[in-house]
This record gives C-alpha cells, structure tokens and sequence, in this order.
C-alpha cells in the first residue's frame, strides 16, 4: 500500500490541473488558429456571373440572408464577432452604410482584403468565397445594421 505523504498528496491534483490547464490553452490555440475559410452553398440562388456587380443582387432576398447569416458565422465572425458585434479586433460591420454604398466598401474589402505596413489585416476572399457567396453575406449583414 502506498503511503499517503503532503508531497504525492498535493502534487497529483496539481499535476492534473495543469495538464487541465494546458489541455484547454492548447485547444483555444487550436481552435482560434483554423482559419481555413468554409464553404458557402448558394446553389438555390440566381447566380450572377463573372462580372463583378457593384450593388447586391440579393438585398431583402429571405433565402440569401439565411444563407449569408451561416457564411458570416462560419467564415467572419472570428474576428467581426457574433452578429457582427466586434469585440475591437476588427470593425463592427453592423455600421457599415446603408446601400450602394456600403455594397462598395463591403465588395473592396472582401475581396482584396487589408493590409497595412506589410501586416494582413484581413485575408482576401476574392477567389475563395464566389461573388454570390459574397453578395450573401453583404444582404446578411443588412439585417444587422445599426445607424
């Protein structure tokens, strides 16, 4: 039988919340780190074309926003947040402007992305989500704007 001493009686529950502690920090890292955009399924709606539209197609579409409500949760809110309520790491997008031309600041940004002093802000999407896709999020974020 092994004899219960101050050191073993102590250390194992310490060692067990440390491999607790470096179990969750591992996995937050993990979790924060996958950054491999998702894709977005807009087959069941009118798809747009190569050419680069300047006003969303799909603004009070119900099927666009549902879908575009899924993209922005799967693809952006990371870092816009949950409803597009920013935590400051990057901007609360419930503010950007209404209408065409909130539709071109939006279209920039998610296409080129940003960066600044060689640091990238924001990834370029152009490539990786479909202009639709795109177009999706934008009628999303519509519903979620605040003036």
């Amino acid at each position: 039988m092994t004899q219960v001493t101050a050191r073993n009686f102590f250390s194992r529950p310490l060692r067990a919340l440390s491999t607790a502690v470096l179990a969750l920090a591992a996995g937050a890292v993990i979790a924060h780190g996958d950054v491999t955009p998702q894709a977005v399924d807009t087959s069941s709606l009118k798809q747009v074309g190569k050419e680069w539209l300047t006003k969303n197609p799909y603004l009070g579409n119900k099927e666009a926003i549902r879908i575009g409500d899924s993209a922005f949760n799967q693809n952006c809110a990371r870092c816009h947040g949950l409803g597009a309520v920013s935590g400051g790491i990057a901007p609360d997008l419930r503010y950007l402007p209404a209408g065409q031309e909130g539709d071109e600041i939006f279209l920039q940004r998610i296409r080129h992305g940003a960066t600044r002093d060689g640091r990238v802000y924001m990834p370029p999407f152009e490539g990786i989500l479909s202009q639709e896709a795109m177009w999706t999020i934008r009628a999303w974020l519509e519903t979620v704007r605040e003036d």
